[in-house]
């Protein structure tokens, strides 16, 4: 088997690895939907996993032989495609399974898909263009002002439907490739501070401190920035302040219960908090072994939601206990620091931005999957990569790791 991947051309550690991912994920689909009172939903979903990921397998092996000069021409076409895709999903876009209520799928008929996963590799691929086209690392505001918004396009198309969950996944990306072209991690951090703001806003004497905290900094670093730049930085951050109250207000009852019960889940035990309670009593009842495969009582009685997609993890917590999630977590730590080190060891430019921004996206629905499961972020539909319940986002990973071992490979 390892000959064979050799021939493809590509990395026969980070393949496994992915192949271990996909086949542990079907089985515990399998296990997700082995309940007492049958549901139409987990019933035979690992089944239609199972074919999603002989696709993703067939798609894996003609990706991984496109040549990498194809890759860079086909960036900005399938750019271009994805932001119409997102757009007509604005329209005509319907719900599926838990995301009922999200306009995130264009459906064919026999065929549903989610245009978000496709645009998730373009950007990739025209960022890393862009990006490896220049001679100087970005190292002012100005610099990451095209980036940013090449990929705040489709990140805002994408909290439009609204999925939030995805659209963090977009951040992941453009932070990892601005990192890895040079920027400085002090400019990622003023990118990033209105954020920090926003949250800070809803305590007058914290936001307060913050502001005066940014400004000093910035007078300190004013040798690095522009006084334009330092200036939007500060209108950025009052900017922040002043919508965080009429922000809050627009979000739905739900929206704002989620975040309510990420602060205290028993605000709302039987509402909001419900999933959250039931997913901590799921993995804390596991123990360091688990109650065996298939077992798990709060799967088997339907306690646990979206047992089969978001909470997959929840569900591996409760059946192989503390044992089996730290393999799942090793085993996504060797494939994040696999692409890391396929990106080190490259010698060009465009390869190495495209790992790092497969990186950041799988790194964010990792770790705000995982963490939502134990309580450490809130609620956000966001799956497991390659082991959720989804067969758009199997095949999309699947290709994505084929481009990442293909640039990897050939440069």
């Amino acid at each position: 088997m390892i000959r064979l991947f050799e021939r493809w051309a590509v990395d026969p550690a980070l393949i496994l690895t992915i192949l271990g991912l996909s086949l542990f994920g079907t089985a515990m689909i399998y296990s997700a939907g082995q309940v007492h009172v049958p549901n139409p939903v987990t019933h035979g979903a690992w089944l239609r996993q199972a074919r999603w990921f002989a696709i993703a397998l067939v798609a894996f092996t003609l990706v991984s032989r496109v040549p990498v000069r194809w890759i860079e021409w086909v960036a900005v076409p399938s750019y271009v495609l994805s932001l119409v895709l997102l757009s007509v999903t604005l329209i005509i876009g319907t719900g599926a399974g838990t995301a009922a209520g999200v306009k995130s799928w264009i459906d064919l008929g026999p065929v549903s898909f989610q245009p978000a996963e496709l645009a998730k590799i373009s950007t990739v691929l025209v960022l890393a263009r862009l990006l490896s086209q220049r001679l100087d690392p970005p190292d002012s505001l100005r610099d990451m002002l095209v980036p940013s918004v090449l990929v705040g396009l489709p990140l805002g198309l994408v909290i439009l439907q609204p999925d939030l969950g995805t659209a963090m996944a977009f951040v992941g990306m453009l932070l990892a490739m601005l990192f890895w072209a040079g920027t400085p991690v002090v400019l990622l951090l003023l990118v990033a501070s209105p954020v920090v703001g926003l949250v800070l806003s809803f305590d007058t004497a914290v936001w307060s401190w913050y502001i005066v905290g940014v400004v000093g900094f910035l007078y300190l670093y004013r040798y690095r920035l522009f006084l334009v730049e330092s200036v939007g930085i500060v209108i950025a951050n009052f900017a922040a302040g002043t919508i965080a109250r009429p922000l809050w207000n627009s979000l739905a009852e739900y929206q704002q219960n989620r975040i309510l019960v990420f602060l205290d889940p028993d605000v709302d035990p039987r509402g909001a908090g419900y999933q959250i309670i039931q997913s901590l009593v799921a993995i804390g009842s596991g123990g360091l072994r688990g109650k065996g495969f298939t077992l798990g009582p709060q799967k088997r009685f339907d306690f646990l939601p979206e047992q089969h997609t978001d909470f997959i993890f929840s569900v591996i917590g409760e059946e192989l206990g503390f044992l089996g999630t730290v393999v799942t977590i090793v085993g996504f730590a060797y494939l994040l620091l696999r692409l890391v080190r396929m990106a080190q060891d490259t010698g060009d430019a465009f390869a190495g931005l495209i790992l790092l921004g497969i990186f950041g996206a799988w790194l964010v629905h990792i770790f705000v999957n995982i963490g939502m499961t134990v309580g450490v972020v809130p609620i956000t539909g966001i799956p497991l990569p390659f082991i959720s319940y989804g067969g758009t986002f199997l095949l999309m990973s699947w290709v994505a790791a084929a481009i990442a071992v293909r640039v990897a490979h050939e440069r």
